[in-house]
């Protein structure tokens, strides 16, 4: 954008290396590593400021706003335990005046220069970029959204916005980017690329959740009720984690030495089981037999086999261990499973969905009225876990199905059905290595959605649509040496 504004600065030699960064792995990991430390040392009022002037840099001097996407995809996750809102209502950080305000201009920055930077590229001549394919799934979500609840007595305008919230969470970026980045110029392996190293900040952040007071130790003690980040407990970041296991076996198949890769796999879903979220343990493991199943069939010679025999070694350990402490490993898998009292309320909210859907078939009863959430003198529980009065999260019905029917009706549940289709057939049309993999990463978050929130809840949701935009956008034809981004 200042490039066009001052002629003169295309003749800048540092021009092309600045923005050649912004598009290389080397800038991925630097938000990454940003993203884990502000999370592990409470830094947030350094890095939000930090990220906010890459952002700036890279509006200004680069051609498009692929370099935005790393901090979309990490901001939300960059926030530290000590300042968790639910457990630190009033010491966190961001209880306070001062970092409140700070906060809220870095915001304020951003959305007016990522909004005059949209206007200006979408008005620049010679770009045709029509009408992306999700459209028509995504406005009826929309619509089911907003009109959850329509007709009842819970029909409000809290219900309508917290809607507008949840479609703009699951949607925004993939419209954003689809007309903002210049997609002839994306490597191929950009999204692989970004999560393979998402999960390696996401490990570390699996780590310092053991350092929480506590938390559980080798010893028996502590409680996994202390596993928490500042952006969300255990079963959260055992999502994301569980996101970014299959993400390596697209460099698995594609590099040399790609069995490296492999073990970084299995060092992901590793991440996933320290979490101790049960769902997203499943969700891992499922994922992670699919990328095993990528990595075989994908690679070729000499890397096929050494694939091969990396995850022959792993199972003849995992069998040894299995025969030799069978005992110890199947108390830890009973320990998992009574974790939070076996079903932690599940079948209950189920249920409860289940008698409210058949009550409001059509539009179901909004967003703050299905199960999941008790109100009670002096605060409120969602699925017994105590939170803020007044929280503006409601509870959810930790399935995806049935919180679309309570929510919504048979139209959230029709609308959800019909963007979920576009998305299938996203991935299955013209079929790549790289959407292969990016869509087997989507599926852990919907598998773990099935006994979990994670597709309704915020965050997960941009990650979601940033994934979605850069698949249909995969078939666009690149120019010459944009192939692969630069490696970290």
């Amino acid at each position: 954008m200042l490039v066009n504004a001052i002629p003169q600065l295309q003749t800048w030699r540092f021009l092309p290396v600045i923005r050649s960064f912004f598009r290389s792995g080397w800038y991925i990991a630097g938000i990454v590593f940003l993203m884990a430390c502000s999370e592990l040392f409470s830094l947030e009022l350094y890095v939000i400021p930090a990220y906010l002037v890459l952002g700036i840099a890279c509006v200004l001097l680069c051609e498009d706003l692929l370099g935005i996407v790393p901090i979309a995809s990490c901001g939300y996750m960059l926030f530290a335990a000590k300042n968790n809102p639910g457990k630190f209502p009033i010491t966190g950080l961001f209880a306070q005046q001062y970092a409140q305000e700070a906060l809220a201009i870095c915001i304020a920055i951003a959305v007016v220069i990522l909004a005059v930077r949209f206007f200006t590229k979408v008005c620049e001549r010679g770009k045709r970029r029509g009408i992306p394919k999700l459209t028509f799934g995504y406005a009826c979500l929309a619509v089911a959204y907003l009109l959850g609840g329509a007709f009842t007595t819970y029909y409000d305008t809290r219900t309508v916005f917290f809607g507008f919230v949840e479609i703009a969470s699951i949607s925004f970026f993939y419209f954003y980017f689809y007309y903002t980045v210049d997609w002839e110029d994306v490597p191929k392996d950009y999204i692989p690329l970004l999560v393979t190293i998402l999960g390696v900040g996401l490990f570390a952040q699996v780590l310092g959740m053991y350092a929480n007071p506590g938390a559980p130790t080798l010893s028996g003690e502590g409680s996994r009720d202390s596993l928490y980040t500042g952006w969300g407990i255990w079963n959260c970041i055992g999502a994301m984690m569980a996101f970014c296991v299959p993400a390596p076996a697209y460099f698995a198949v594609k590099k040399k030495n790609g069995w490296l890769f492999t073990l970084l796999s299995t060092v992901y879903l590793l991440g996933v089981v320290l979490t101790q979220s049960r769902g997203s343990m499943l969700a891992g493991a499922i994922v992670y037999l699919c990328g095993v199943l990528v990595t075989l069939v994908k690679s070729r010679g000499r890397e096929r086999l050494w694939n091969f025999l990396v995850y022959a070694v792993l199972l003849a350990a995992g069998s040894v261990i299995l025969v030799r402490y069978w005992d110890e490993v199947w108390a830890l898998v009973v320990s998992f499973i009574n974790l939070g009292g076996g079903d932690s309320g599940r079948f209950n909210l189920y249920e409860q969905a289940w008698g409210v859907f058949k009550e409001h078939p059509f539009f179901g009863v909004g967003w703050y009225d299905v199960p999941g959430v008790q109100y009670a003198q002096g605060g409120m529980y969602n699925n017994g876990h105590p939170v803020l009065e007044n929280y503006f999260i409601p509870g959810f019905v930790h399935n995806t199905f049935l919180q679309m029917l309570a929510m919504g009706g048979l139209l959230a549940f029709a609308a959800y059905i019909l963007h979920r289709t576009e998305t299938v057939l996203l991935f299955f049309r013209r079929p790549t290595t790289a959407k292969t993999v990016s869509g087997i990463c989507i599926l852990a978050i919907l598998l773990a959605s099935i006994v979990d929130n994670h597709i309704v809840n915020l965050g997960p949701g941009l990650l979601y649509s940033i994934v979605l935009v850069f698949v249909e956008k995969a078939d666009v034809k690149p120019r010459s040496g944009m192939l692969s981004a630069a490696r970290p």
